[in-house]
């Protein structure tokens, strides 16, 4: 009996040990096929069609050298100022630099578990601009670290769902639209100016130091809550007061990568974002219930903002049921309307508001520094508009003219743009021409790196020539694939002209009405912080003319 109990607990014992076994093989399986199996098999499929990188090791590939190369950079900028006007460049992103150097335009690179293509061939750029596959979208596991400020909205929505979304959206900012904004535009420009003329005056002279960044965000900030919230414009506000507060909490380093683990970790920071997001949900859900009364008691029948929009879009209505209808045929029976809404909402703010408010900031920095410049494109405008009158950028064909302004803000989005680097991930395996990326690479372009490129935009690349732009983008370059201040492909900014529309109406005022010069407090240094912004800020000497 004995000996038959002690081979039955011998036995039991081996059955649990081999379970033990077989589960712990099988997660180590699990975890090296995805960390590295995975990976090797989509770096040979690229390797096969000519493209090479950096040799990874295992398990995180690159992440170290990455670590190594921006340690290196991180000391070089905090000892070397003042640094000179164009140097800031080798402090962003400085391993892509490198990495180009040394293995040509077109290169591999595989961080965690993701492997990236990085894509600096114009002709590549050119076969991704005339690809409309839903196959290439937004990266999952990014879209995992913007959550919190972009939810599932159209800038990380992938597939059907976010052609649902740009359906809605796209023709809001049609031109016969835009048109509509124009008043909104130039209201909120003069209160700016009012602003900036008291500074002016409480500081005894006709010149004053401004922080104009700060405020050219509450500038833009104010005009997309009009178009957004029309009547709900005061808790509009306050929705995109927290939304910048959120933003500013994510602007992590790490971004690009999407590989904090430490996000679902309860540190003060997560608090932080956790709290916000919750009270951003809250604030939206309230106007739209609020909205929704309204529309019920039939009040501001003819109001149609971008709230109002979205809200007749996905309703949940017995009499319509269009919008719904295609989000159960998305699978999306789980996602509430009224979270579509918010997701929406976060979108439009981050799109309509910072980057234009990034773009006439880095426009007027440039121009301060470019005396003569500014004064030939003041001079354009007061020919083109010389009473300056309220209303008067309604006339779209005066608006027109201003060819100048047209080349100066496309010289700044050249050197300066907003967005920095652009990520698409192959859902599926695609073909860009002659070349087949698997399933799961992360397709990246490095914007500023294409602008500055001097075998496409000649020796003068670096400099500020507006006059690149007087035969359209075709005669500025080599290859007009190169810039894509606003994207590539069929995820273009869909709101581009109103954003041109918008820091167009903003410069002509405020050039019109004072002169910049800078202040000997700049310190000049582009940083990324979600998109291109001075890493201490934009203090100019502004003048009243």
């Amino acid at each position: 009996m004995e000996g038959g109990e002690e081979a039955w607990q011998w036995q039991t014992e081996k059955i649990f040990w081999s379970v033990i076994a077989i589960v712990v093989s099988f997660l180590v399986l699990t975890i090296l096929e995805k960390l590295w199996l995975k990976i090797q098999r989509i770096r040979s499929v690229l390797h096969k069609q000519g493209i090479t990188g950096p040799t990874p090791s295992f398990p995180w590939g690159n992440l170290s050298e990455v670590q190594r190369i921006q340690s290196h950079y991180s000391n070089l900028s905090s000892s070397s100022f003042p640094i000179s006007s164009d140097q800031w460049f080798s402090f962003l992103f400085p391993y892509l630099q490198q990495w180009r150097k040394q293995y040509g335009p077109t290169y591999l690179y595989f961080i965690r578990s993701k492997q990236h293509l990085y894509v600096g061939d114009p002709e590549l750029l050119k076969e991704l601009n005339l690809t409309r596959s839903l196959d290439l979208g937004k990266s999952p596991t990014m879209s995992k670290v913007v959550k919190p400020l972009l939810g599932d909205g159209i800038l990380m929505a992938n597939g059907q769902y976010w052609s649902f979304q740009r359906n809605i959206i796209a023709p809001q900012f049609f031109l016969s639209k835009i048109q509509n904004m124009v008043a909104m535009i130039e209201e909120s420009t003069r209160e700016i100016m009012r602003k900036w003329e008291r500074c002016i005056g409480e500081s005894g002279g006709k010149m004053a130091e401004i922080v104009i960044d700060n405020d050219l965000k509450a500038l833009t900030t104010d005009v997309i809550c009009k178009a957004c919230f029309g009547s709900s414009y005061v808790q509009g506000i306050q929705i995109f007061d927290k939304l910048a507060s959120l933003q500013s909490a994510l602007a992590k380093p790490s971004l690009p990568f999407g590989i904090s683990i430490l996000r679902y970790l309860p540190t003060k920071g997560n608090r932080e974002i956790w709290r916000l997001e919750k009270e951003i949900e809250k604030l939206i859900l309230t106007v739209v219930e609020d909205r929704e009364k309204e529309n019920q008691g039939q009040v501001n029948l003819n109001q149609k903002d971008l709230l109002q929009i979205t809200i007749d879009s996905v309703t949940i209505d017995a009499n319509d049921y269009s919008g719904w209808r295609t989000l159960k045929k998305l699978r999306h029976k789980q996602h509430e309307a009224k979270k579509l809404i918010v997701d929406m909402c976060k979108n439009i703010y981050f799109a309509g508001s910072e980057s234009t408010a990034v773009l006439v900031t880095w426009t007027l920095i440039i121009l301060a520094f470019n005396p003569q410049r500014q004064e030939c494109l003041r001079s354009e405008i007061l020919d083109t508009f010389p009473n300056m009158s309220p209303h008067c950028f309604r006339d779209m064909d005066k608006f027109r003219k201003l060819k100048l302004l047209t080349m100066v803000i496309q010289e700044c989005l050249r050197l300066y743009s907003p967005g920095i680097v652009v990520s698409r991930e192959a859902l599926e395996e695609i073909k860009l021409g002659e070349l087949v990326v698997p399933k799961g690479t992360i397709i990246q372009f490095f914007i500023q790196a294409l602008h500055r490129d001097a075998d496409i935009w000649g020796q003068d690349a670096t400099e500020f020539k507006p006059e690149r732009f007087l035969g359209g983008v075709s005669e500025a370059c080599k290859n007009p694939n190169a810039y894509i201040p606003f994207g590539v492909g069929s995820r273009i900014c869909l709101a581009q002209n109103f954003a041109l529309t918008e820091a167009k109406i903003m410069l002509s005022l405020l050039l019109s009405n004072f002169s910049f010069s800078i202040s000997p407090n700049y310190r000049h240094f582009p940083s990324y912080k979600m998109l291109l912004k001075p890493k201490y800020g934009a203090p100019i000497l502004v003048t009243k003319l």
